[in-house]
């Protein structure tokens, strides 16, 4: 059977990046971008705006990063809890839009289940199948209010398929009284970005690295207190913390408080290029999060060739394995300090090409994309 070619597809995102929130929904993002190259994207993204302003509703179109845009802002209704319809109004007014201009999609994603509820409305009224990704935790830590299982189940049940980003969240999602079929399409790496480098000189100092919000789920607490146990052992090595966020200057106390200011350094927020940079001038990678889905920096960091220590927990373990890394139990210190101890001795033994190639072929835009394109031309042949 001959392939379809150039689908038409619209991605209907809850989270998107903004001027703002630059890293809000890069993964969503990033799912378009590995799609693209396969299909025709268009991107419509409806956001409450931050601060009131003259115009009730705000429409912008222009190609970015390489997509097809459209961003929507709408303001707070004075009506109180109605602001709700808003946004499913801002949304439909979105897709006429584009049919005006004549470009009707042959399917819809939506990424996240609060976005699959205009999705299936619009999918019913114009028949085009709707596919929803998933990444919320709120799945998982079962943080779902009534008005949120409402959404979920209503969007979810009347999809054609669900696209969790790992095994563990399709799980959860299913403890939710949701029945439909799921297939686990996993987050993106550019790899052109994200690259091992040419080569790595050996160094006294051994460089670990944490990419990641500065906040308590990334576990940056239990790092510290393993490092400062580690430190008791030995000193060859150095963290490079690269983030933000609200707890950082607890995190600069409490590194003070244990003696380990001058082995850790604080850079910031920094593009995905510069990470990548510190990426390929690091020895291994750390992760010991709370809780994860997925967890992208993870596949970033080894497309680059790093090993990686992270937490047991979510979906982590569907991609870190013996040749690639090692997995410790949340929380636990003492398990996290003995993996970083061994990790400064051993990093070396893993094989970069082979953590890289890992990567490659199963979380690059190629791998990605064609595993969503044969999902939305499998569902083209059957409406």
């Amino acid at each position: 059977m001959q392939k379809l070619k150039k689908l038409k597809i619209l991605f209907l995102p809850a989270w998107y990046p903004s001027e703002t929130h630059p890293v809000s929904g890069i993964f969503i993002q990033e799912h378009a971008k590995a799609v693209s190259q396969y299909c025709n994207i268009r991107v419509l993204y409806v956001e409450r705006a931050d601060s009131p302003s003259g115009n009730f509703y705000q429409c912008e179109e222009k190609v970015e990063d390489g997509l097809e845009t459209l961003r929507i802002k709408y303001q707070k209704s004075p009506i109180p809890k109605t602001t709700y319809f808003l946004y499913l109004w801002s949304i439909g007014k979105g897709f006429s839009s584009l049919l005006k201009q004549g470009w009707k999609p042959e399917i819809i994603h939506a990424s996240v289940y609060s976005a699959g509820v205009p999705a299936v409305l619009l999918g019913k009224i114009y028949k085009i199948p709707v596919v929803i990704t998933e990444h919320w935790s709120g799945f998982p830590c079962k943080s779902l209010k009534k008005l949120d299982i409402f959404k979920a189940r209503f969007s979810m049940n009347r999809a054609k398929e669900i696209l969790p980003v790992s095994k563990d969240l399709e799980k959860s999602i299913k403890a939710y009284g949701i029945r439909n079929k799921f297939e686990v399409v996993p987050n993106v790496v550019n790899t052109n970005i994200f690259y091992p480098p040419e080569k790595k000189e050996k160094r006294e100092i051994k460089k670990i690295l944490f990419v990641a919000l500065l906040s308590p789920q990334k576990g940056l607490t239990y790092l510290v207190e393993a490092l400062s146990i580690v430190k008791n052992k030995r000193e060859d090595f150095q963290l490079d913390i690269v983030g933000d966020g609200f707890y950082k200057v607890q995190y600069e106390y409490m590194l003070k408080k244990v003696g380990l200011e001058k082995f850790v350094k604080f850079h910031g927020l920094k593009t995905k290029k510069e990470i990548a940079e510190f990426m390929r001038n690091s020895d291994f990678f750390v992760l010991p999060s709370l809780w994860e889905n997925f967890g992208c920096v993870l596949i970033e960091a080894m497309a680059c060739g790093l090993p990686v220590i992270a937490s047991n927990v979510g979906g982590i373990p569907e991609i870190i394995n013996k040749d690639n890394g090692i997995l410790v139990p949340s929380k636990n210190v003492e398990a996290l300090s003995e993996a970083i101890d061994y990790m400064l001795d051993n990093y070396q033994n893993y094989s970069s090409e082979k953590i890289s190639q890992y990567a490659q072929e199963n979380f690059s835009y190629e791998a990605v994309g064609k595993q969503l394109l044969d999902i939305y031309e499998s569902l083209v042949i059957k409406k």
